[in-house]
């Protein structure tokens, strides 16, 4: 008797064969494009005069990255965000601005932390320095397009830095800062001009070829706005490409306000260091 069974148990046997031949050739011939990279904050360290300080880098999403070198900004945080856990730096300021626009902010961030009961002077200005020169060669930040940004303690820490560093920064937007201590006992004060016989000309003589946005809160009980108003006249008096923004109806924190300014942000990347 013929068995009439395995003829087509050898068809099936060659049918699913074929079947996975052709599909690995498929597969071979398919390419599984890899995930984007989205914007995201990364924690680095770095060391400065001997001493490991711990900072936050944002870092663009991909296709911010694809256009090439990025430009870069260092904010400098308040008095209320010292520490050293390398996280509170991001909850008041520019922080929660770029957290909220992460999928198409721009540019680099870098946030560095002053440690409890710290300034921004002195080592700090350093760390700070350090930490934007090491994010922008591991990140490809643009250092033509370097800006500089803080506020109150920061804001007196933008014109520290920059006074340091005068050659480093296309441009600065100090917030709710000053130059002088603002009162109430506190040794707060920019050491590089306080002393001078006119520390606003003097911060002005050498900062005058710098564009500068100021901001503050017409209402700030905390840095008045008096300071900033004879810097800004005093670099107005000298020739500098300086602008200031007094809001009417804020009190200290204008750094909200600013931050959600899209002029401001507008004229920050459009300025680039000759």
């Amino acid at each position: 008797m013929k068995d009439f069974r395995m003829p087509a148990l050898r068809n099936r046997s060659l049918t699913g064969s074929i079947l996975m031949l052709a599909l690995a050739f498929l597969a071979g011939c398919t390419t599984i494009p890899k995930p984007a990279v989205g914007a995201r904050f990364i924690e680095r360290e770095i060391v400065s005069d001997g001493v490991r300080h711990r900072y936050q880098v944002f870092v663009p999403a991909a296709h911010a990255r694809e256009s090439g070198k990025l430009p870069v900004i260092l904010f400098l945080h308040g008095s209320g965000e010292r520490g050293s856990d390398n996280n509170i730096q991001l909850d008041a300021g520019l922080g929660p601005y770029v957290r909220q626009h992460m999928e198409d902010f721009p540019a680099l961030v870098v946030f560095p932390q002053v440690e409890e009961n710290g300034e921004w002077m002195g080592a700090n200005v350093d760390m700070a320095l350090a930490a934007l020169e090491a994010a922008t060669r591991e990140f490809n930040g643009d250092p033509q397009r370097a800006y500089l940004t803080g506020l109150s303690m920061g804001g007196y820490g933008t014109w520290e830095t920059a006074l340091k560093a005068p050659n480093r920064f296309a441009a600065l937007v100090p917030i709710c800062g000053a130059i002088l201590a603002p009162g109430g006992g506190r040794a707060l004060y920019v050491t590089e001009v306080a002393n001078a016989p006119d520390p606003y000309a003097a911060l002005a003589s050498r900062l005058k070829h710098v564009p500068i946005w100021i901001f503050h809160g017409a209402k700030d009980d905390v840095v008045l706005p008096d300071d900033d108003r004879k810097t800004f006249a005093a670099l107005k008096a000298v020739g500098a490409d300086v602008q200031y923004t007094e809001f009417p109806d804020e009190n200290h924190n204008s750094w909200d306000a600013t931050y959600r300014h899209d002029a401001m942000w507008k004229w920050l990347f459009a300025q680039r260091k000759d």
